[in-house]
């Protein structure tokens, strides 16, 4: 008997097992996971005087004759004449497999599979698959005539038929130890047990067999993932912490009282919630998603204070440079006297300091100075915060602005900062898959802001189908000026910038529009007269803070932009942006850049201007972008269209997804109850000491590596 962790070859042999590594199997395990694409119902076996027009048979033979030719020159012909033990000969033909006339010798004999048609009034089978019984690695009766034929992921080296064969051996040798789900919840969640549900996915005898082995291995999957989640959990509050509590007269408490305006009741119940996690003595780990335009921000900025309050120093890590610059601008604005240090801004005043990559060397030493000293209670930075010779006095909370831009690595390289594990926050707008799976998976603890602050407004979406409705662009063009000339300001974004990064889009037709080619087309035309600047990547750090700070005065009135602007950029005079080629962005991309407009008291306006045509995936993600504002509603259909990758690191890692059929969006029901198990569990058995099957089970789906990129998320 062989077990799961041994390699294939040891059941296969070594030929076999070398084809089945393009398929990513390597070991028994991997062989009896790789589960069937679907499932073809063949019919019975039948004689030739038993077959019915228009139904799926399956009929035993020997070959007679077979002939080929070529009719074109993409169409092969193969003929074949075979006979069935009664005597009655049948001729069917069979396309574009020109090797089958190799296959097909007469006297051969083998099973044919299809459907049953007419042909000059003579009953056939509809270009058949065969497979050969009369030699060592051909089939028997009951594989390939049964009711239901599983037909596998393959490659051009290893095909289903050898997938299948493989699999076969498998089951027939492995021995799979105890289940390790343990009984009681096989019991009350009416699963099946492992042996069968290995036999049904991959030897079923009908499709309800299929359901009933799917379900139970889609639970094993959930509940595996729920129970290794649970446990880092569980780990995670047995960790030292360092308690970060609020003084009643502190920081924290100046800062709300000089609030110009009041807190939503989501502000402030999220608030209380961090504070409480904060006072923890081990480390926080929460996610906190909302709408564009939540305050999220000001949320983080509260719970950094209370850091601040009682002694120590937070971190606030944003993905570009320009959104560093505005969340220490606008940090700076809303702490007022309370960010200019211990002299000017009284006992509760606290240093803030802003380190990026591009700063002067003697910008840098007083940046890096500040954060080493303590001076600086809070520091907001990009990359530069995770490289070496940056240190922190006492760093007690790391919070991750946008976290799907930042690697594993480095969120982890920033935490790492502090001579205790810090409490950490990350934030996002707009979950993109992976942080949707993460977060119903249970990886993160989350918070979620559902209202946005009095005086935002809706922010309305229109496409712009140019190929259908070519006039519509200079409409749009036309509505820009409109809020210009009511003294609001516009954004016009762009894929690309231009010049030398000129790319051929993903239909094989024109590259992106690109902000150097177009501001001037805008100027000499459609929007001639009106302030317009660009802003991009390429343009010099100190240039592009200018741009911004002209652009937020009121200095500019169009900004011609890429997606430099996509996050933390706040004009609340900004009401009509303009998205060019609006198909050569995400979902996530495009409500992040909607939300740079309406937020002030005037509505905003988003035009999302497309050649892609009606039907196509692009526009299916247009028109959903366009119907609605629920950021949480357009992470589903970023889901649905590229799927929620593997939680345990796959796509970061470049390791093959450990989950094959558990899937969010069809699943939610089977997660949510994985998780109340694996928790209830976990609780009597932290570390599954009374159940050995599951805790190897664990092991097999969990690496080390996988283990620690998922301790890091």
């Amino acid at each position: 008997m062989v077990r799961l962790a041994d390699r294939a070859s040891k059941v296969v042999g070594d030929k076999t097992a070398k084809a089945l590594e393009t398929l990513d199997i390597s070991t028994v395990g991997d062989l009896l996971r790789h589960y069937p694409r679907r499932y073809q119902e063949r019919g019975r076996l039948a004689a030739f005087s038993e077959l019915v027009v228009g139904e799926h048979a399956t009929v035993y033979a020997e070959v007679v004759k077979v002939t080929g030719r070529k009719l074109r020159p993409k169409l092969h012909k193969t003929d074949v004449t075979i006979r069935d033990d009664d005597g009655r000969q049948m001729t069917m033909a069979i396309f574009n497999r020109p090797w089958a006339e190799r296959d097909l010798r007469a006297g051969r004999r083998a099973f044919f599979a299809g459907k049953v048609e007419t042909f000059n009034r003579k009953v056939q089978l509809g270009n058949p698959e065969y497979q050969l019984v009369d030699d060592d690695a051909g089939a028997d009766l009951e594989e390939f005539a049964g009711a239901v034929i599983p037909v596998y992921p393959a490659t051009a080296k290893c095909s289903s038929l050898v997938v299948q064969r493989s699999v076969r051996l498998a089951l027939d040798g492995v021995d799979l130890g105890d289940d390790p789900l343990p009984a009681d919840l096989r019991a009350s969640h009416g699963l099946i047990g492992l042996a069968d549900a290995l036999t049904g996915v991959h030897r079923p005898a009908d499709l309800a067999e299929v359901r009933r082995a799917k379900r139970r291995l889609t639970w094993d999957e959930a509940f595996t993932l729920q129970v290794t989640l649970a446990q880092r959990r569980a780990a995670a509050r047995l960790l030292p912490g360092v308690p970060r509590v609020a003084k009643p007269d502190g920081l924290l408490a100046a800062f709300d009282a000089q609030l110009p305006f009041t807190l939503t009741e989501g502000q402030q119940s999220i608030g209380h919630l961090l504070s409480a996690e904060l006072a923890e003595p081990h480390p926080m780990h929460r996610l906190l998603q909302g709408e564009v335009g939540s305050g999220k921000t000001l949320v983080a900025l509260r719970a950094m204070l209370v850091v601040v309050d009682s002694g120590g120093q937070a971190a606030l890590l944003a993905p570009t440079e320009i959104l560093a610059q505005q969340h220490f601008r606008s940090i700076r604005d809303l702490l007022g006297p309370l960010a200019q240090g211990q002299l000017l801004g009284g006992p509760h005043a606290t240093g803030i300091a802003l380190l990026t990559g591009s700063q002067g060397a003697a910008e840098r030493r007083g940046a890096l100075a500040a954060a080493a000293s303590g001076e600086a209670g809070l520091v907001v930075g990009t990359h530069a915060l995770l490289s070496e010779g940056v240190e922190f006095a006492d760093l007690g909370l790391v919070v991750v602005d946008e976290q799907h831009r930042f690697g594993v690595e480095q969120r982890d390289a920033l935490r790492a900062k502090g001579s205790q594990p810090p409490h950490v926050l990350v934030m996002t707008a707009t979950p993109i898959p992976r942080t949707v799976a993460m977060t119903v998976y249970g990886d993160l603890e989350v918070s979620t802001l559902v209202e946005l602050p009095k005086g935002r407004s809706p922010v309305r979406t229109a496409l712009v189908p140019v190929a259908e409705k070519p006039q519509w662009l200079e409409t749009a063009w036309v509505r820009v000026r409109e809020h210009v000339a009511e003294g609001r300001q516009a954004f016009v974004v762009c894929p690309r910038i231009g010049d030398d990064d000129a790319q051929v889009g993903e239909d094989g037709k024109r590259p992106a529009v690109a902000v150097l080619e177009l501001a001037p087309m805008l100027v000499d035309g459609p929007l001639g007269g009106l302030r317009t600047e660009v802003l991009h990547g390429r343009m010099p750090p100190d240039d592009k803070d200018e741009v911004m700070r002209r652009f937020a005065r009121g200095d500019v009135d169009v900004l011609v932009a890429t997606t430099v602007i996509e996050v933390g950029v706040d004009v609340p005079n900004a009401t009509v942006m303009v998205v060019m080629d609006a198909d050569r962005f995400g979902v996530s991309q495009l409500h992040q850049l909607r939300g740079r407009v309406g937020r002030g008291a005037h509505g905003g306006l988003c035009l999302l201007v497309s050649e892609a045509e009606q039907g196509s995936p692009a526009r299916t993600r247009l028109d959903a972008v366009a119907a609605t504002s629920d950021g949480f509603a357009l992470s589903r259909v970023d889901l649905e269209q590229r799927r929620e990758g593997d939680v345990l690191g796959a796509s970061q890692s470049g390791k093959r997804s450990s989950l094959r059929l558990l899937r969010l969006i069809e699943h939610e029901d089977v997660i949510r109850e994985a998780r109340d198990a694996a928790v209830a569990l976990v609780e009597q058995d932290p570390q599954l000491e009374q159940h050995p099957a599951l805790a190897q089970a664990v092991r097999d789906v969990v690496d080390e590596e996988r283990a620690e990129y998922l301790e890091k998320a």
